[in-house]
């Protein structure tokens, strides 16, 4: 019997990957993150560890000699020790094939149209009885507005698509890997970085974290862009600098932020964006559906199969 590893459970219940691992006599662990998480994976010996947001390094994988691989439930891997598990022939896989473009490009339009629109603090004034919150908080004009994305994908495609059919009639694209092909078929700009923070009026980002776009929306950044622009951040929390961002709209250098992601999660309270003016805030939820999850899970667990029966993964991130 193998036994499986779920690192931070999050899910309603894991009888998908029960049902498409059930050939091997797998059994399905899920062990809480914390102090507790090494104790339990020495203890259990896993053959897989699936994982989330849980930060997987060099004490994790001593816990698990047997370790033959890694799933992260998702796109992003950058919580996970690519050159450790490297070294030791483990291999990671992640999910990025689960349809979520379409549930992470209607969140980033979501917080674009409840900042644009200030619907959460007008909300809330409506609520506590006040009225007539437009003539004393005022909402700029996006005639000709431009969508800037930082990374263009199939996340920051699916995006300009839904920006386009609200009036966006131009898209810019930060990244270094758009091929011209791909230019021509998405129907964007290649811009430099300088330029698409000077000429955006939403900047929307979809990149992923690595050292090269850690806090790529950095002070310098910031003081580029337009004072009514607006920051939406779907993708990555450490693609922004929360400090100078918080910073930009309590002086209202910009006009407001939505954000989904944050260098750290859950969200701490003293985090300078939980107070920051015209900043509406939602809890990592940008890729979830009923659907998303399904397919989500599924691909996860298939990754885990492939392996048992002595083949690669499909999305092997990190070859050796």
């Amino acid at each position: 019997m193998y036994t499986i590893a779920v690192l931070e459970p999050g899910y309603a219940d894991y009888g998908t990957e029960r049902a498409i691992l059930s050939e091997f006599g797998a059994k399905i662990v899920p062990i809480g993150e914390g102090e507790n998480a090494i104790p339990a994976l020495k203890s259990l010996d896993p053959v897989a560890v699936l994982v989330r947001e849980y930060r997987l390094g060099q004490a994790e994988l001593d816990a698990c000699p047997n370790l033959k691989i890694v799933v992260r439930y998702g796109v992003g891997i950058d919580n996970i020790d690519l050159a450790e598990t490297s070294k030791r022939g483990i291999y990671v896989a992640n999910v990025p094939d689960y349809g979520a473009e379409t549930e992470v490009s209607e969140h980033a339009l979501a917080l674009y149209l409840a900042v644009q629109r200030r619907i959460v603090t007008r909300d809330a004034d409506v609520r506590a009885g006040e009225w007539g919150i437009g003539q004393r908080a005022l909402i700029p004009s996006r005639e000709n507005a431009v969508l800037g994305l930082i990374g263009c994908g199939r996340i920051g495609i699916a995006t300009a698509a839904k920006f386009r059919a609200i009036g966006f009639n131009r898209v810019i694209a930060h990244d270094p890997f758009l091929s011209d092909e791909a230019v021509l078929e998405a129907g964007v700009e290649k811009v430099a970085l300088s330029e698409l923070f000077s000429m955006a009026d939403v900047v929307s980002l979809h990149a992923p974290l690595t050292p090269e776009t850690q806090h790529i929306l950095d002070g310098d950044a910031l003081s580029k862009m337009k004072p009514t622009s607006i920051v939406v951040n779907v993708s990555r929390g450490g693609l922004v600098d929360e400090d100078a961002l918080a910073e930009a709209l309590e002086q209202g250098r910009i006009f407001g932020a939505g954000i989904d992601v944050f260098e750290e999660e859950p969200l701490r309270s003293e985090n300078p964006l939980a107070l920051a003016p015209n900043t509406v805030l939602t809890d990592h939820t940008a890729w979830y559906s009923e659907r998303s999850v399904a397919v989500l899970q599924r691909n996860a667990a298939e990754e885990i199969s492939r392996v048992l029966r002595g083949d690669p993964p499909k999305n092997w991130v990190n070859r050796w």
